[in-house]
């Protein structure tokens, strides 16, 4: 019978990564400059292996492969086949990350035969005047972007909020955007990994890609950058819901019944911070600050029992 599924996190070192990372998953293996440590992944070449019960050792696609619908619901199986279609990510940026786009979905199908890039950020740290990047703060061209990018005077129209813990930006495709540092953040993201670097601030040993960028961003400017919620207790607060993702604020003071029987999708959890036990079937699985579980679809009823106040993310899909 399937059951809650945790999963080997996928470390990345990057040259903008830090250690942060490493006293979240209270992980010493986690290598120098950690920037990314993927939670769950279903992209070819980083297929997340699964770490407890039954299945451990087998990778997220083998499971989908026997399981299918049990495992991620029957509609979700019916579009995306054996593709798991979230890849959530821990991120630390210790300095700034490129600034970069990415294509929508029917663009990286013709270019690249991927999937494109929408994708939802979660303040989960904060240093004092980190900020990020989030589109441009006025209607501009790609003439005018081009020239900005060479006299290195980008900045000047791109919208760069201070950023807070618990603030949620959404990073639509063809959105200019840039992790400043001092954030580390919950991403989470359609499973591709086609991005466009448009500028890399003074890093010069990677490739950048303007041309292929600079036909795909959203030149208009834009307005609104956060994304309002609630924080009601024991209630899963809608922050977004779209095609590619629904993601809920899930704050746990109580003993709190969940049900799924509306949805036809497999549920992730992610602890922003303390611990509960989820009660599933007679049986039970603890999660705590920093990890992610995968509810399979064909669970449909479980409890959450905090043994502290426990905030979650709740993430699934409604197709």
């Amino acid at each position: 019978m399937l059951y809650p599924l945790k999963f080997y996190p996928i470390y990345k070192s990057k040259v903008w990564g830090g250690e942060k990372i490493k006293a979240i998953k209270g992980d010493k293996s986690t290598p120098e400059k950690c920037g990314e440590c993927w939670e769950l992944s279903g992209l070819d070449g980083d297929l997340s292996i699964v770490k407890n019960g039954f299945l451990k050792d087998n990778n997220i696609q083998e499971i989908i492969e026997i399981y299918m619908g049990e495992i991620v619901g029957d509609t979700v199986f019916e579009k995306y086949g054996y593709e798991f279609p979230i890849l959530v990510k821990i991120i630390e940026a210790k300095e700034n990350l490129s600034l970069q786009v990415h294509p929508d979905d029917k663009t990286a199908a013709i270019r690249h035969n991927a999937r494109g890039k929408s994708e939802i950020w979660y303040i989960l740290e904060s240093e004092e005047n980190a900020k990020l990047v989030s589109g441009f703060n006025k209607k501009t061209t790609p003439n005018e972007v081009l020239k900005l990018i060479e006299s290195n005077k980008i900045e000047s129209i791109l919208n760069q909020p201070t950023t807070k813990p618990s603030q949620i930006y959404y990073i639509p495709a063809g959105r200019v955007h840039s992790l400043g540092k001092g954030n580390v953040i919950v991403e989470i993201q359609e499973t591709s990994d086609v991005t466009y670097r448009l500028y890399d601030y003074g890093r010069t040993d990677r490739e950048l890609h303007i041309d292929l960028a600079n036909e795909v961003i959203d030149y208009n400017k834009t307005y609104k950058l956060t994304e309002d919620y609630e924080r009601l207790p024991d209630k899963s607060n809608k922050i977004i819901k779209n095609e590619h993702f629904s993601v809920n604020f899930l704050p746990v003071m109580n003993n709190l019944e969940k049900d799924y029987y509306q949805i036809d999708s497999f549920v992730l959890y992610y602890c922003i911070n303390g611990e509960l036990i989820i009660k599933y079937e007679q049986k039970n699985i603890t999660i705590k600050a920093g990890e992610t579980i995968l509810i399979p679809a064909v669970i449909k009823s479980l409890v959450l029992c905090p043994k502290v106040y426990t905030e979650l993310l709740e993430i699934y899909l409604e197709l």
